[in-house]
């Protein structure tokens, strides 16, 4: 393609509001965009108006590759104070305006491109590419979990997702969990406080537990750094002169493979059954979010053919990181733990959910370029 008609699809995936729906219309976007190259694609149906893609090109052979990216995007806020209105795609001075432009419209189209002009060069390739673009990214990784789940990401031997990433490829973040506690009480007047059982003490409990088991964990990861906990939403009573029957509690953890899911959910699971076990003490415990840690090799095949690839078109070298947040990948990798991620995408993660978020045009470019060399390049390998 030329440079103006790759541009024109990122800017008409842009145009399509899909603010943690409506993926669908992106879906048949990219749908129509691949048929008319002459590559089939498949829509995975999640909800009404929403629904992931699946496209393939290359031949049965050793190995497949998955690029991934999510179709939704996040809120755009108070649009007054947007320069350019945020689904009505803007260039300007070799930037690319929009709600997605980044976070991450850009590396999907970077990615569909790249399948469509390795199809039109009719590129002998030694296995598979696999897209997979998906749903709900934002909003609990919904399209990757399901993906996962119906097996399409069985056969994936490394997986490229396209995350805005700096210019620089993360090959590990956290994994992340969300909970609520529920404490359930009896109301009594404030001034007999013995007729009713104080709904916020009995959480306080639980969460002085948490706190206790937090600052015992030791275990760091020397390039992840440290588990993490955080008591971010807490409601209780409805009457200041009332005993409270009902408290919830809401928590994010950031998890590390020394101190990881499983054993986060074991240790939360016995503070409960302990507190439960006292006198007007109940206490329900949900996971609203479950992602495991990704801790891929900095040294795999996939890493370091991203790092010559970019090297090679831009004449610039990138570092291996890590990060805390989590992506498509912690549901991924539930697949089959053993294969390599990378998250490796055009577009600076500092510019994610941002009012005027953008995308540099050349970062644009340059990754379709570098996606094509990685796609040919992980094929290749013996």
């Amino acid at each position: 393609m030329e440079q103006q008609e790759r541009l024109q699809v990122l800017k008409d995936i842009v145009n399509i509001d899909s603010t943690n729906g409506n993926e669908e219309a992106v879906a048949d976007y990219l749908a129509k965009l691949l048929k008319k190259h002459g590559i089939d694609s498949q829509k995975v149906q999640f909800a009404e108006n929403r629904a992931s893609l699946v496209s393939e090109i290359g031949e049965e052979g050793k190995r497949v590759l998955g690029v991934s990216g999510h179709m939704d995007v996040v809120d755009a806020g108070d649009v007054s104070k947007w320069t350019y209105p945020p689904f009505e795609a803007t260039e300007k001075d070799g930037k690319l305006y929009g709600r997605g432009a980044t976070d991450m419209k850009s590396g999907l189209a970077a990615m569909v491109i790249a399948m469509i002009e390795l199809q039109d060069e009719k590129k002998t390739l030694s296995g598979k590419v696999k897209l997979l673009a998906t749903v709900g990214e934002e909003i609990g990784e919904l399209g990757a979990e399901q993906l996962t789940s119906e097996g399409y990401a069985d056969d994936l031997d490394a997986l490229v997702i396209g995350e805005p990433s700096g210019p620089q490829i993360c090959y590990a973040h956290k994994g992340s969990m969300n909970y609520t506690v529920t404490s359930y009480g009896k109301n009594a007047h404030s001034s007999m406080p013995e007729f009713g059982v104080n709904a916020i003490d009995n959480l306080m409990l639980f969460y002085n537990e948490v706190e206790d088991f937090v600052a015992s964990v030791k275990d760091t990861n020397p390039l992840l750094g440290n588990f993490t906990h955080n008591a971010t939403v807490v409601s209780g009573g409805n009457q200041v002169n009332s005993i409270p029957e009902l408290a919830k509690l809401q928590g994010n953890i950031r998890t590390i493979p020394e101190v990881d899911n499983e054993k986060i959910q074991q240790v939360f699971a016995d503070i409960l059954k302990k507190l439960n076990a006292e006198k007007d003490v109940k206490l329900e415990l949900v996971w609203d979010y479950d992602k495991l840690p990704v801790f891929s090799d900095k040294d795999s095949d996939i890493a370091q053919i991203g790092q010559a690839a970019y090297e090679r078109r831009t004449g610039q070298k990138i570092q291996l990181v890590t990060a805390a947040g989590t992506t498509d990948a912690a549901e991924f990798i539930k697949a089959k733990k053993d294969f390599p991620v990378i998250i490796f995408g055009p577009g600076v993660g500092e510019m994610a959910h941002q009012v005027d978020e953008y995308v540099s045009t050349e970062n644009y470019n340059d990754m379709i370029e570098v996606y094509k060399d990685i796609m040919v390049d992980f094929l290749s390998e013996k």
